[in-house]
């Protein structure tokens, strides 16, 4: 079978071969420094989406960014009820035992969980059905008040004003952490929310001092 005929997993291995060629030999030096451990200075809070990887985005080469991604790059708040709290426990390893300098919240152009929260499509249906990503993305639901009241419910005005409320969000409840309002407080952890545009390659970072984000130009 070539390469052009195969599918899903099949595309991963060939991708692996080429990676074991021209990534992993090439650097091998690299990667044995990484085999004792990791020291990245970035965070990383990106979405799921399968056409945004941060790595390829920021061109960085592994062990430099400390990464979790999820439903449109989304951070609960601080809480301590019983439960599997994935994105917490990532960023209390990166912040409190990589120590790393900089927690980044990258959002970006045409995501589908802000779609999802801006339009309510997901609301009432059951877990496993729906019902997860519905209480996943009713954390913008404060936000999406204040974008239907500006742009309504629909159309790409709406869509993009979701998709920035939804990073001024997450930095909002990374503040709600002890540990991050602490180090940031000490100069120790800077936050920083960015947006990439799908549709042009823009990146655009958000001025917290008056809440407009700004391209990030070449």
């Amino acid at each position: 079978m070539s390469e052009q005929d195969s599918t899903g997993f099949e595309r991963l291995i060939d991708g692996y071969r080429r990676f074991r060629d021209n990534g992993w030999g090439p650097n091998h030096e690299r990667w044995a420094t990484l085999h004792d451990g990791q020291s990245p200075d970035v965070m990383v809070i990106a979405c799921s989406d399968s056409r945004v990887d941060p790595a390829q985005i920021f061109d960085v080469d592994p062990g430099e960014m400390f990464v979790v991604r999820n439903v449109a790059a989304m951070v609960p708040p601080f809480e301590t009820t019983p439960g599997h709290h994935g994105v917490s426990a990532a960023l209390e390893f990166a912040v409190q035992f990589l120590k790393v300098k900089e927690v980044v919240v990258l959002g970006h152009g045409m995501c589908g969980g802000c779609k999802a929260a801006l339009t309510q499509e997901m609301h009432g249906t059951e877990p496993g059905e729906g019902g997860f990503i519905a209480d996943w993305i009713a954390m913008l639901d404060d936000a999406r008040a204040n974008v239907v009241a500006h742009h309504g419910a629909h159309g790409r005005a709406a869509e993009q004003a979701m998709e920035l409320e939804g990073i001024k969000v997450s930095l909002a409840n990374l503040r709600t952490f002890p540990c991050v309002r602490s180090k940031e407080r000490k100069g120790e952890l800077r936050l920083t929310g960015a947006y990439f545009a799908i549709s042009d390659g823009l990146l655009h970072i958000l001025d917290e001092a008056d809440g407009t984000f700004k391209p990030c130009l070449s």
